[in-house]
């Protein structure tokens, strides 16, 4: 049941082109908290870090049955013309998100990508 419901969370969701920010979420079982995964998200819309985490996890939290942790966040530069996604950079509030497990989710979703990741950069 726990793990049903979290492979039912998409891994990544982001905005289809443009630079934004995005943050890396470990989503756990409220059943058996040693069940989780990790998800990426990253939208335009974001003014803050903390805009795309709190609205992810309180849609998540509310539906029930997980918890959700923040792990960091960066940038995602998303060029859907050169089917290119770039991360990186960090978050003021939450730290530097683990760029290159962001990009194995990414590069799962976009298999025809190239997907790169830096730390430099804001």
């Amino acid at each position: 049941m726990a793990s049903a419901k979290l492979a039912n969370i998409p891994d990544a969701d982001i905005d289809p082109n443009g630079v934004f920010k995005y943050v890396l979420i470990r989503v756990h079982s409220t059943d058996d908290d040693s069940i989780s995964k990790d998800i990426v998200r990253g939208y335009a819309w974001a003014e803050y870090h903390a805009d795309i985490y709190d609205k992810v996890s309180g849609d998540l939290e509310r539906a029930g049955g997980v918890d959700c942790e923040c792990m960091g966040g960066g940038r995602i530069k998303h060029d859907s013309a050169a089917k290119k996604i770039h991360v990186y950079g960090y978050s003021m509030g939450f730290g530097k998100a683990k760029h290159s497990i962001s990009t194995e989710k990414l590069k799962a979703l976009y298999p025809d990508y190239e997907v790169t990741w830096a730390d430099e950069g804001y």
